[in-house]
């Protein structure tokens, strides 16, 4: 795909998806952990994570949502980074929970990046797609996107799909819908399996390791005591019936094809008995 078509595409998803103004992180998010190693930066408008060889550090949203549009901004840890894992992902609590997943994998200095997607419903997961960015997600901010409505969860960098995985309930396939789930975000040590299969240790004398977020945005459902949706009345909420269009099918298909590393529906040897009963009803999960 040229740049031209492709800054197109990017444009069209664009209008299609007009998120809502970014909030704040003192009134939106708590830290869960990692003390001072988490700091909101700039009256709310950033927050940086760190990592030592003491501990790792993260947040949550300080509210549940059920359905919505998720942005977050990231610049990920520069550097050799291998080891590590930045995350900003969707979550419900408990032994059945659903989850929704971008996660981070660091690499050592000169090596890229790999985004590592997934998808759990009712505690089971399994449904990892892999890929490589077309970008240093190190050199600057890039917005990171999960878009959940009752039909469809798609994935998108820079307002581009990279991922979408359909409901697909009434052929027996369990999809995230009922648990509300709160946004988390975080920074840890993986180096048992995060980089070349754990292969490649966290280099300690390059910490502190640090990840930095803003302009975090919930266009959403909130859900418990007074809650109402995030969104206005005049704000844009596509996100409620979003679909990919053609426009967006051949977005996804040059990422898939030009960058994914790993998609578990082509695994065979994972699953030899048969590939998951989604594998053979979507092109784009």
């Amino acid at each position: 795909m040229t740049q031209s078509k492709a800054c197109a595409v990017a444009l069209t998803i664009s209008y299609l998806l007009v998120a809502a103004s970014a909030g704040n992180f003192y009134s939106d998010v708590d830290i869960t952990f990692g003390g001072e190693r988490a700091k909101i930066l700039s009256s709310g408008q950033d927050l940086s994570l760190s990592l030592d060889q003491y501990s790792g550090s993260g947040f949550q949203s300080k509210h549940e949502y059920l359905f919505g549009r998720f942005d977050m901004q990231l610049r990920l840890v520069p550097g050799n980074s291998a080891g590590t894992v930045t995350t900003f992902y969707l979550s419900s609590q408990g032994a059945g929970h659903d989850e929704i997943d971008f996660e981070f994998l660091g690499n050592s200095s000169g090596n890229p990046y790999t985004i590592h997607t997934n998808v759990y419903s009712q505690g089971k997961g399994n449904k990892e797609q892999q890929f490589h960015l077309w970008f240093d997600p190190t050199a600057a901010f890039h917005t990171y996107t999960i878009v959940w409505n009752s039909q469809r969860i798609i994935f998108l960098i820079d307002n581009i799909p990279v991922r979408v995985f359909n409901n697909h309930e009434a052929a027996g396939v369990p999809f995230p819908k009922s648990q509300p789930m709160r946004v988390y975000a975080s920074l840890w040590n993986a180096d048992d399996w995060a980089t070349q299969g754990g292969r490649v240790k966290t280099d300690w004398t390059k910490a502190p390791f640090t990840a930095s977020y803003r302009k975090f945005n919930a266009n959403a459902n909130r859900v418990g005591p007074n809650s109402k949706s995030t969104s206005s009345e005049n704000e844009n909420q596509a996100w409620s019936t979003q679909d990919i269009d053609a426009a967006g099918r051949n977005r996804i298909r040059w990422v898939q094809n030009k960058h994914m590393i790993y998609n578990y529906c082509k695994d065979s040897k994972r699953f030899p008995n048969g590939l998951p009963v989604e594998c053979k009803r979507s092109r784009f999960l």
